[in-house]
């Protein structure tokens, strides 16, 4: 095996690391549901990359094909997908709601106005 036979698994690790970085390194909200998005992709090509069978088909009973592919990855990840689309929405609603209530989507100006608002209720 080489490179370029694996290619979509060194996608997968490149989408991956992305994601984790964005995630970690920024402090805007945002572009935290971004990575965590960019995330989840890589996630959902992993497992469609592992589910794939090279000459396999659907598996309808044939009498001219021996080697089936199993469906069940694939339905699992479009499930995947439609709870990854409904967990964006909801952060991104949760993200104007904080954008309302604090001005900011900035992870440090919000917990620097929650301390002022402790301070200020002692």
């Amino acid at each position: 095996m080489n490179f370029l036979e694996q290619y979509n698994y060194w996608i997968v690790i490149v989408l991956m690391m992305s994601g984790f970085y964005i995630v970690i390194a920024h402090g805007n909200l945002i572009k935290k549901l971004i990575g965590l998005s960019i995330f989840q992709t890589s996630v959902f090509i992993m497992y469609i990359s592992m589910s794939k069978v090279i000459g396999g088909t659907a598996p309808i009973l044939n009498e001219a094909y021996e080697v089936y592919s199993n469906p069940l990855p694939h339905v699992l990840i479009l499930t995947a997908i439609v709870v990854g689309v409904a967990t964006t929405a909801l952060g991104l609603a949760l993200a104007v709601r904080i954008k309302e209530a604090y001005g900011s989507v900035e992870e440090d100006v919000i917990q620097e106005k929650d301390l002022q608002q402790e301070g200020s209720q002692e």
